[in-house]
């Protein structure tokens, strides 16, 4: 049948008024398309928070809805072609070594035409000293002027280079052509080859239980031993008639629980209250019976820390582990042949060599935050080399820094991880 040419003329106003609609939604977008004969060029939005030490707030970046935490110094973001991108965070406040890094790299980007962006995190100026005519140099003449604790941000997404500088935040969204820039990579990615092991994962508060995180309950316990896990950390804190138990902290134990009565419990109160009205509260007895009943599994304490007092009171000295927060505990343990993990604080305190204290003191094991291990690399390979197994906690504290993530990234590194949930990565061949 032939067709009407005003059917052919009404089908293409038809279409003429969708792409205009279309068009129009679009253009209201965060990431948006702006198109021409012949290209299409597309943006992302990326915000950069910059905080200085006077804020006690993290800094971060968002791009393509990633939300990266950054650590101390100066970090550089390198923008690639695609939504892509790289960053390094450089230890300015520490580490003279870190500065010439930082500087051989700027100058380099500067010389490819690279899209970059660079962010401050706490303290970050403090080794900045004797470098001001290279940074100036560079045509960062901002970041040659920064004091020790203020914030900063820089890009040069428009073509030209931008900063800002101000005694405690800095919040700034740019939009970047992720089109423009090419695949060149600055910063490549490093890989550490280890041997898997159930020994590199420490179920975190006794591990996740049907979702739920920090319960630090005999049902963690037995769900987290059947998937895999053999190390188990506890919280372990005092109720108000001296009794050792198994919580985070009792604010939110109360939480937990709906608990109203007055804080710290009774022993007696304790033992009748249910995390979230199904999983079991423990207490000494309960620690033991269930090691006992479990003769594989090692127990790792959080926030006590006098090692002989629960060293007595605990099952089998031989598996336990001692997370302690002083020099003193640490070594009063070490009198006592209790192992011991040694906790960030006092570790980074230790003046002098860290790794012959740990030595002498016959300390096997260490705790740190996963967020300070990019800018303490050096003290990580030192204590890897010793055969001192790193452990690092703040897992899932960062978004898309999980378990997987550290997997992934950070093992070899370090030696293991504090995690909520097993995951098939973390199959032992052992």
């Amino acid at each position: 049948m032939m067709k009407s040419p005003y059917s052919t003329i009404n089908f293409k106003i038809c279409l003429l008024f969708v792409s205009l609609f279309i068009g129009n939604h679009l253009e209201a977008a965060t990431t948006y398309t702006i198109s021409s004969f012949n290209e299409s060029v597309i943006y992302g939005d990326v915000v950069l928070n910059s905080h200085s030490f006077n804020t006690h707030e993290r800094s971060t970046f968002m791009y393509d809805s990633q939300l990266e935490a950054i650590e101390r110094g100066l970090t550089i973001v390198h923008f690639q072609a695609g939504n892509n991108f790289e960053f390094k965070t450089f230890d300015t406040y520490g580490s003279k070594e870190d500065v010439q890094d930082l500087l051989d790299v700027l100058t380099k980007m500067i010389q490819s035409k690279a899209t970059f962006a660079i962010l401050a995190h706490d303290s970050a100026a403090a080794q900045l000293t004797g470098y001001e005519k290279q940074i100036s140099a560079l045509g960062l003449i901002q970041l040659s002027t920064l004091k020790g604790r203020q914030a900063y941000v820089m890009h040069n997404t428009k073509g030209v280079i931008s900063e800002q500088i101000n005694d405690n935040s800095i919040t700034e969204t740019i939009q970047v052509n992720a089109q423009i820039g090419g695949k060149e990579i600055f910063f490549p990615k490093e890989v550490y080859e280890f041997e898997p092991s159930s020994d590199r994962y420490i179920a975190h508060a006794g591990g996740e239980v049907n979702g739920v995180k920090s319960t630090n309950s005999k049902h963690a316990l037995d769900e987290n031993y059947k998937k895999g896990f053999r190390i188990f950390e506890l919280d372990i804190i005092e109720t108000s008639d001296g009794k050792l138990v198994a919580a985070h902290d009792w604010n939110m134990w109360a939480r937990f629980t709906d608990y109203t009565g007055t804080l710290p419990p009774t022993h007696s109160q304790f033992m009748k209250q249910k995390i979230y009205g199904d999983y079991t509260t423990l207490d000494m007895d309960g620690i033991n019976t269930w090691f006992k009943n479990h003769p594989d599994a090692t127990l790792i304490t959080d926030k006590v820390n006098d090692p002989i007092a629960f060293a007595d009171a605990f099952i089998d000295k031989k598996r336990l582990i001692m997370e302690l927060f002083s020099v003193m505990a640490v070594e009063k343990a070490s009198e006592h042949g209790i192992n011991t993990m040694i906790s960030q604080e006092p570790l980074l305190s230790i003046k002098g060599d860290k790794v012959n204290f740990l030595k002498v003191n016959n300390v096997k094991h260490v705790a740190v935050s996963r967020r300070i291990i990019a800018s303490q690399k050096k003290l990580m390979l030192q204590l890897r080399d010793a055969e001192i197994k790193v452990y690092v906690f703040n897992v899932n504290f960062d978004a898309g820094k999980d378990e997987r993530y550290v997997y992934d990234n950070e093992l070899g590194l370090v030696y293991g991880m504090y995690a909520d949930k097993w995951i098939p990565a973390m199959k032992s061949k052992n």
